[in-house]
């Protein structure tokens, strides 16, 4: 008789180094939630690895009994792909290591730690790695996904800081990967995500990073004040990446009461350089408006990435888009559909690109879309189900204007369930055959499929 599956994840206690999560458990609950806690899912188990091995033997065990396997880093998929229904959640936050050669400007990282722990370890020598915008982020997320944060324009994407990796294949195989050895797998991991095994451990480049100038500059939004924003900020230095997010004021004892409820954009900025290099690059930014609030000022640089995260939503709707520019016009449809928002908190951002990222070479990894000098990210935020086909809705609706009648292109990190189309936006026409190649070779079965999924048929 063939052993259940629920019989051989008792099995599978016995040799793990790690933790194994079953129903009735008292930590169940707490080990299966997502960051967007929507995705209310029950997993038969949540296993809490220790190291690779305990990942092979997760891996092997998932297909072997063709269970759903979804694989955490940090859990912040907005398609709900870090847990799963009946499957397995093979969760990683518990391989957090980072081991530092601050002589030769590199760290090895286990890919369940977080931006922010990775960031403050670093910190440590006076360097960082370009990851996100965000601490809670695991490293395996978004260091695969391509990682575009506050160092992007300087130092390109996390994925460009990418010189080796440890990763453990549908067939349970251990691997390690570098430019030389499995090749194509490398080019693949560097932009195609989790779609082609598990990364337990990565090396990446470290950049002489310390003191910034930097924080959330909070102007009053306008068509005027966005477009002028994006302007400056793509002729700033290179040293400047702006991120700026335009929604109404939330009622923060920072903000004056007479702007809740108003158009703002809160401007988040790094500038990577000496402070007073760094206050003449902001300053055509300061000067679009009178500042509602300016927190901008030297600091080292994990500040940057703390005190920004509220509680969780369960929902979000909406998308991003590549684009390059934005114009008054577009500028004006984005407030204008702000005003039309029914979800609890709608936003649009904005994230300045170029500089160094648009200088590595188009084939050179699985991220295809080097020429973008704007990322747009829509997002409404919700709490109940029912409420989605009106949120979705709105969401379709402003990123259809911002398109302009075109197909654009989409970033991995923050494409929800989109399917086929999600896939094709991500990933132009040749880097999707190539990527369709390497899934042939070492997933063929498309065991790792609970990411933006790239099948080994994709055309």
């Amino acid at each position: 008789m063939t052993p259940t599956l629920d019989t051989q994840i008792s099995d599978l206690r016995a040799g793990l180094n790690g933790k194994v999560i079953g129903a009735d458990d008292p930590r169940y609950d707490d080990a299966r939630r997502v960051v967007f806690t929507g995705f209310d899912r029950r997993p038969a188990a949540v296993v809490r690895a220790a190291d690779a091995s305990d990942v092979a033997r997760v891996v092997s065990l998932a297909r072997e009994t063709g269970a759903e396997l979804a694989v955490r880093s940090g859990g912040h998929s907005r398609a709900g792909h870090g847990t799963t229904e009946g499957g397995i959640v093979l969760d990683l936050s518990r391989m957090n290591g980072v081991e530092i050669d601050a002589a030769g400007r590199s760290a090895w990282a286990q890919t369940g730690i977080t931006a922010g722990e990775y960031t403050a370890a670093t910190a440590e020598q006076g360097l960082a790695t370009g990851l996100g915008d965000t601490a809670s982020v695991g490293l395996g997320g978004i260091a695969l996904g391509g990682g575009i944060g506050f160092l992007v324009r300087k130092y390109g994407l996390a994925i460009d800081d990418l010189l080796a990796a440890e990763v453990v294949t549908a067939d349970g195989e251990i691997l390690a990967v570098d430019a030389d050895t499995h090749p194509d797998l490398f080019w693949a991991l560097r932009g195609g995500g989790g779609n082609f095994g598990v990364a337990t451990r990565l090396r990446l480049r470290l950049h002489e990073v310390d003191a910034v100038v930097g924080g959330m500059l909070m102007l009053p939004a306008s068509t005027d004040v966005i477009a002028a924003l994006v302007a400056a900020a793509d002729a700033a230095p290179e040293e400047l990446s702006v991120i700026a997010n335009i929604l109404k004021a939330p009622p923060l004892p920072f903000i004056p009461a007479e702007q809740h409820g108003r158009p703002v954009v809160i401007a988040l900025m790094v500038y990577a350089g000496g402070a007073e290099a760094g206050e003449r690059a902001i300053a055509p930014i300061r000067a679009l408006a009178t500042p509602v609030a300016d927190m901008v000022r030297p600091m080292r640089y994990p500040e940057i990435l703390t005190g920004q995260e509220g509680p969780p939503p369960a929902f979000a709707a909406g998308t991003n888009i590549l684009v390059d520019g934005l114009d008054r016009q577009a500028a004006e449809t984005i407030l204008a559909h702000l005003e039309t928002a029914t979800a609890p908190m709608a936003a649009v951002q904005l994230r300045v690109l170029g500089g160094a990222m648009a200088r590595v070479p188009a084939d050179a990894t699985a991220f295809g879309h080097r020429d973008a000098r704007l990322m747009v990210n829509v997002a409404a935020m919700y709490a109940r189900p029912e409420e989605s086909p009106e949120h979705d809705a709105w969401a379709s609706s402003l990123t259809r204007a911002l398109s302009d009648g075109a197909t654009p292109g989409a970033y991995v990190g923050f494409v929800g369930d989109e399917g086929e189309e999600g896939v094709r936006r991500a990933y132009p026409p040749a880097t999707l055959e190539r990527l369709a190649r390497v899934k042939h070779e070492y997933d063929p079965d498309n065991l790792f499929r609970l990411n933006l999924n790239v099948r080994a048929d994709a055309k």
